[in-house]
Order: structure tokens, then C-alpha cells, then sequence
């Protein structure tokens, strides 16, 4: 009789949990929510709404892999439970694995073959998969194809006398100009396409004969600001520059990756970066994230609002220019800056870095895949990845590798922080996080770290997110994947 009570005391427990979790996923806290649906889980575990729901907050932090094994053990725990299902192929779509999810969306159908949504879903599920079959069809071999950038003559095309925008005289880019610009970006006015190319393929050029890791030397006196991901949201690049001044020689940046995707201002923060790239090289430095790749494009609304503002040959264009994106720099050769994490092997060097051949869209495995993709951990050791790509590592892992290379700290990027930042591995690793209220509805601050020469102390600055235009995040990605907002 004991143990029925005990039992039945678990079960409530478990309920109360879920409820509490229910809550802190409504506040948008999902991390606090997974903490709750893993206290209902540790309770009853053989409850699979306790897993599909703790799969959907997974979902909303991005960490695909184990929305994707949560939602798996739901469908374990009840084969007929068609969220266990549906959440599955949510995870499945977010990673672009189409045929995967596909195949999750045609068993909702076969459980709930009256339900409108899951009739709907499945219907774009379908097309993304065609369209993925039609693509694949008519591609061409990466040997033989032509670089786009080549067929660009940007001096043959003609500005319209009635173009009130921006423009660029001759060949260089000028402060006023970049000034200019940014200035109808905020009020929504669109670049010229003839200035753009120009941007762009100026800025291919210098990305195209730097190195894989970059050093940077900031002379003693002087400072260095590390940004992480902006993500689209313009308005608050603008607030970054009005906080901590524009980049400039005597006020350099260096922007870690994912620029663009998810914000609906893509286009105007990669532009602007790309033109103080080419104002003044020294005054700008950027690394490649894992949504500077086709595949995330595609997804999560870069390819969409290129096509929009712009044409379909910007695509291409930014996918060549994105594959030249430096993956590493080191600070003072102090401070290794990298937008995901380190390796699944020991013993990795700065020059195996450097060796890497980073002329292509991203492997699924190896060090460039790492280097964009992975995440530390709490724990000792090397664990999955929770976004189903790279790993997680620990603390003895940043240790062994700063030893090895004769270097201070790791600053990375890649992970929302409530705070914009977070200080992890005995203050060995710092995460920094730049784009503020995340999709609009995270509630986090942004942040920025600054390192004064010589003793490079990183002085972390957060920030909280300002007004911009009634654009809703995600406004030109993928249709079926705006179905999960």
C-alpha cells in the first residue's frame, strides 16, 4: 500500500512540476522550464507530454538535438501521442532535415487525419522536400561552377538621376557615405544595387587573402571590442555604435559571427559591416558563424530578404562571400575569439587552424564544423551537442587547449544569455550575446566586451533592446518554418 501512496505523491508532483513549467514557457524562461519538465520527468517518466512539451522548449533555445531525443522518447513512452511527432518534425525542419521531418508530419496525418494543422504542415513539409529534390537536380558540380562574383561589373551599372540615396564616388568608401547609409536603412529606404555589389565585392576581395585565424594587436593604451551575434536586428547594431562609438582605427571591432538570419534587418547589418570593412580594414573584423551557410539561409530568412530587397544574384554572392569569413582570431595572441567552441580531440593547435581550408560551406563534421558549432558544458569530458551538430565540452577541455596554445582565455558567442553574456569554465570562458529581446521575445540584454592593452581585462557592457519598425523577426524566412512561431 506504501508504495501506491508514494506513487500517486510522484504522479501529483510531477503534474504540479509540469504546471510550473507550463508557466515559466508561457514568460518565455525556457531554460527554467526545462528545469521544471525534468523535475516532472525525474518523477514520472512514463508521461509523454512531460517529454514533448520539455522537446518544444529545447526548441525555442535552439538546441535541436535534444528537442529531437525528447521528442523521440515521447513517441517511445506513447507510439500513438501525435505531439511526440509533430515536435520531432519541428526540431527535424529547424536543422533543415526536410526528408527526416517529412516522414514525422505523415505520421501526425495517419494518428489525426482530420486535423487541419497537421494537413497543413504537412502540405509544406511536401514542398520544401520538392523543392529540395528540384534543386539537387538542376545544381551544378561545385568544380565547374563559375564564381558569381566574376560575372560582376558594378562600374557598368547605371544609378538612376532620381536614386536619393547613398552613393559612393569612385571606388572608395567614405565615412559620410557609410553615415549616409545607415541613415536610410533606419528609415527604411534600400541601398542602390550598383553600391551594394561594390560593397560587397570589395569586401570579398580583402576577406579572401586573410588567413583562417587572424591575429589582432592592439597597441598598449588602446582597446578592442568583441561583439557576438546581432542576428538580424539592426536597430540595435545602431545602438551598439551610439553606445560605444563607430568603428573606426582608433576604435576597432570585431563582430563574431551570425550577422544575418532570424532579424529582419539582415541585409542593412551586413552592409553596414561590410562597408566599414571596406572604409577601413583595421577598423572591422568578422568571423564566420554557423548562419553565414546556404543551408541556414535557406531556413531562417537571409536568402528570402536578399531576394526581396535585392535579387536573386546577391544570394550567391553573399553565400561566396560568406564562405571567405576568417573562422578564428587571437587578441594579443592572449585571447582566442571563435563564435561556437572547441574540438572533440585534444591536442588541437592554432596552427591546425590556421591549416583549415575554409573555401566552402560547412562540413557536418571536423574542426570547422566545431569551431561554428559547438557549446561548453557544465560537466567535465566532451558530451552531444543539444543542437544535434558539433559537441559539448567542459572546463578541463578550454583548460588543456588555452595550456597547450599559451593563451589566457576563450571568448565565444553562438548562445543567447539572459544577461547578454556569461562567464563559464573557472572565468577561463566567456559566452557574449549582442542582440538583445532575441526574436522579440527572449527578454535578454545584449552585451559587448571590451579589452584595454596590455592586460586585456575583458570590461563586458550590456545593453537592453530598443524600438525598430513593425517587422516581425522571421518576416522573409521559410514558410513553414514561420508555421512554428
Amino acid at each position: 500500500m506504501p508504495i501506491m501512496e508514494t506513487d500517486n505523491a510522484n504522479v501529483k508532483q510531477a503534474e504540479d512540476a509540469k504546471l510550473l513549467a507550463n508557466e515559466a514557457y508561457k514568460a518565455h524562461k525556457f531554460a527554467q522550464a526545462i528545469d521544471l519538465y525534468t523535475q516532472a520527468i525525474e518523477l514520472n517518466s512514463q508521461n509523454a507530454v512531460y517529454w514533448a512539451n520539455r522537446s518544444i522548449a529545447h526548441l525555442k533555445l535552439e538546441e535541436y538535438g535534444s528537442a529531437i531525443q525528447d521528442a523521440s522518447k515521447a513517441i517511445e513512452v506513447d507510439p500513438k501521442y501525435s505531439k511526440g511527432y509533430y515536435r520531432r518534425g519541428a526540431a527535424y525542419l529547424a536543422m533543415g532535415k526536410f526528408k527526416e521531418a517529412l516522414k514525422d508530419f505523415q505520421q501526425v496525418k495517419r494518428i489525426c487525419p482530420n486535423d487541419p494543422d497537421a494537413t497543413k504542415k504537412l502540405k509544406e513539409c511536401e514542398k520544401a522536400v520538392m523543392k529540395l529534390k528540384f534543386a539537387e537536380a538542376i545544381s551544378v558540380p561545385e568544380a565547374e561552377r563559375r564564381p558569381v562574383a566574376d560575372s560582376i561589373n558594378y562600374h557598368s551599372i547605371d544609378v538612376e538621376t532620381q536614386y536619393a540615396g547613398a552613393r559612393i564616388e569612385g571606388d572608395v568608401v567614405t565615412l559620410d557615405f557609410v553615415k549616409k547609409m545607415m541613415e536610410d536603412f533606419k528609415n527604411q529606404k534600400n541601398l542602390h544595387q550598383r553600391y551594394a555589389f561594390q560593397i560587397v565585392l570589395q569586401t570579398k576581395e580583402m576577406l579572401q587573402a586573410m588567413p583562417s585565424l587572424v591575429d589582432i594587436n592592439i597597441p598598449e593604451g588602446k582597446h578592442f571590442t568583441v561583439c557576438g551575434d546581432v542576428h538580424g536586428q539592426f536597430y540595435d547594431l545602431l545602438n551598439i555604435f551610439e553606445l560605444n562609438g563607430l568603428p573606426s582605427d582608433e576604435n576597432p571591432y570585431l563582430f563574431n559571427g551570425d550577422f544575418v538570419d532570424r532579424g529582419s534587418f539582415s541585409l542593412e547589418v551586413i552592409l553596414t559591416l561590410f562597408a566599414f570593412k571596406c572604409m577601413s580594414p583595421s577598423a572591422i573584423y568578422l568571423a564566420r558563424g554557423n548562419h553565414e551557410s546556404k543551408s541556414m539561409n535557406r531556413i531562417y530568412g537571409f536568402e528570402g530578404e536578399v531576394q526581396s530587397k535585392l535579387s536573386e544574384k546577391f544570394v550567391e554572392l553573399f553565400a561566396e562571400v560568406f564562405c571567405c569569413l576568417p573562422l578564428a582570431h587571437v587578441i594579443n595572441g592572449k585571447v582566442f575569439v571563435v563564435h561556437g567552441g572547441l574540438f572533440s580531440v585534444d591536442g588541437v593547435k592554432l596552427s591546425d587552424i590556421r591549416a583549415i581550408n575554409r573555401f566552402c560551406e560547412p562540413p557536418e563534421e571536423g574542426l570547422m564544423c566545431e569551431l561554428l558549432w559547438s557549446d561548453p558544458q557544465p560537466a567535465p569530458g566532451r558530451g552531444p551537442s543539444k543542437r544535434g551538430v558539433g559537441l559539448s565540452f567542459g572546463g578541463d577541455v578550454t583548460k588543456k587547449f588555452l595550456q597547450e596554445n599559451n593563451l589566457d582565455l576563450v571568448v565565444r558567442s553562438h548562445e543567447v544569455k539572459d544577461e547578454g553574456y556569461e562567464i563559464e569554465h573557472d572565468g577561463k570562458l566567456i559566452t557574449v550575446f549582442s542582440a538583445p529581446n532575441y526574436c522579440d521575445q527572449m527578454g535578454n540584454k545584449g552585451a559587448f566586451i571590451r579589452f584595454e592593452s596590455p592586460d586585456l581585462k575583458p570590461n563586458i557592457v550590456t545593453f537592453s533592446a530598443v524600438p525598430h519598425p513593425d517587422v516581425k523577426p522571421m518576416a522573409y524566412a521559410n514558410n513553414f518554418l514561420r508555421m512554428f512561431q
